[in-house]
């Protein structure tokens, strides 16, 4: 797609080895309010909206993804781009 502004999603999520005391909780309430859920977890959904061609603005939602936006000790993430 040619340049412009672009919108992409950034999903961050706790990596599945890391304990989601948040996600936890609200399970716990779920479960005494009576939805028959198994597990949550939380996580961020982001939304960036950036200039540049979709390859250029790609890249750097990645790297503020990378450098910023998510802990890659304890976080994963996926990037989608969107159409604005």
């Amino acid at each position: 797609k040619g340049s412009g502004r672009q919108v992409f999603h950034v999903k961050v999520m706790p990596r599945t080895v890391i304990l989601d005391t948040e996600g936890r909780a609200v399970a716990t309430v779920l479960k005494q309010t009576g939805f028959p859920v198994t597990d949550v977890r939380m996580g961020k959904w982001i939304e960036v909206e950036i200039e540049g061609s979709r390859e250029a603005a790609l890249s750097q939602v990645l790297k503020m993804t990378q450098n910023t936006l998510h802990n890659p000790l304890l976080e994963t993430f996926e990037i989608k781009a969107v159409n604005p």
